[in-house]
């Protein structure tokens, strides 16, 4: 049990955290208003996950022509998958085949045990399924996951549609309830798996909402500048619960980077093989991880 106190505590310095996540640097529209605060939400659900799904990968398509894995996503999903290991959680982290290799490369710059799957584009509900049954979930994330809109098609955040470049993971959140799992997704643009919990925002705030909107809506949904940062947000949340700081730091956030773009990865807004996330640089979101890690320690100290 948590005491009073600490628990306070620990929803003040998550909110703190959350607010940081939540600037919005590259103009995407959904941060030019407040989001709903899911604070003590997601201090209940991390506090009770024992099995995780994680799934991410959103695909773009190279200046050279070639579709890979965009460097939004892996990073935050190795940093999420790390401290999820630290506190005893059993991961299970799935892609596709297109976004494998990044995801691959996330994963083991950060030292995580775990290794990922690639879900087959041929009937990935029957293999959620399989799954389930081999793997039943307590709870998952999705963070920068393409979710198909309304019209059953997925886009990008042009309005362009992407569906020959993907394959179709949404049916993972219908096998996970009815384990009867929870869902937190995360985004920074609407068209990601599980935001259409927030389609009146999305609709309202980004452009091409309308269409681009994914139609499926998780449990919590996370709203940053760019996805990656919850990654950071969520193992900071497991840093609360678990009383220690399992945050990377700058010299490992580079690191991981590094090895998704050696992998192919790229920028997901301008197609090149550089250390960017979103077109901004390095420096930025090294700027952001000080934010959140000086509220982290303040809280554990």
């Amino acid at each position: 049990m948590i005491c009073e106190e600490r628990r306070k505590n620990m929803e003040e310095a998550g909110r703190r955290i959350s607010r940081v996540l939540q600037t919005d640097p590259g103009g995407r529209g959904l941060l030019a208003g407040p989001v709903p605060d899911r604070t003590e939400l997601l201090l209940s659900l991390l506090q009770d996950m024992r099995r995780v799904y994680l799934i991410s990968g959103f695909p773009v398509r190279r200046e050279d022509g070639e579709v890979v894995g965009e460097t939004d996503g892996p990073l935050g999903i190795a940093h999420i998958a790390w401290a999820l290991e630290q506190r005893g959680v059993s991961v299970l982290v799935m892609t596709d085949q297109t976004c494998l290799p990044q995801m691959k490369a996330a994963l083991e710059a950060r030292g995580c045990r775990t290794l990922p799957s690639a879900v087959p584009a041929e009937d990935p509900a029957g293999y959620f399924r399989s799954v389930v049954r081999d793997f039943p979930p307590t709870h998952l994330i999705t963070l920068e996951r393409p979710g198909k809109a309304r019209d059953g098609h997925f886009y990008n955040m042009r309005g362009g549609r992407i569906d020959a470049m993907l394959t179709d993971t949404d049916s993972v959140m219908e096998a996970v309830r009815r384990a009867g799992g929870k869902i937190i997704s995360v985004g920074d643009g609407g068209n990601e798996l599980g935001m259409g919990a927030l389609r009146p925002l999305i609709e309202e705030r980004v452009p091409h909402g309308e269409l681009i909107c994914a139609d499926a809506a998780a449990d919590a949904a996370l709203v940053s500048g760019v996805s990656n940062w919850w990654g950071w947000g969520l193992a900071a949340f497991c840093s609360l619960l678990e009383g220690r700081d399992l945050l990377p730091s700058p010299e490992t956030e580079r690191k991981v980077l590094q090895a998704v773009i050696e992998a192919g990865g790229a920028d997901g807004c301008t197609g090149r093989r550089e250390e960017t996330v979103d077109a901004l640089p390095a420096e930025v979101h090294l700027a952001l991880l000080q934010q959140v890690s000086d509220i982290l320690r303040e809280s554990l100290s």
